[in-house]
C-alpha cells in the first residue's frame, strides 16, 4: 500500500506467523466481496501496522 488510491495498492508478501495467531483468525472472518473488478476483497480494509523480522 503506497496511497488511497487504486494505483496504490501493491502485493502480499509471503511469513509465517510466531505470534498473534489469533489476530490471523480475526482477518480471516473480515467479510469480502468484489470492488474495482476484484473477487474476494475485504468489505473493511486491513491494515497491518507491525511487523517484525525474526
Amino acid at each position: 500500500f503506497t496511497a488511497p488510491t487504486p494505483q496504490g495498492y501493491g502485493y502480499a508478501v509471503f511469513g509465517k506467523v510466531v505470534d498473534g495467531a489469533d489476530i490471523v483468525d480475526l482477518i480471516k472472518k473480515v467479510k469480502t466481496g468484489n470492488r474495482a473488478g476484484h473477487q474476494d476483497v475485504p468489505l473493511e480494509d486491513v491494515v497491518i501496522t507491525r511487523a517484525e523480522i525474526v
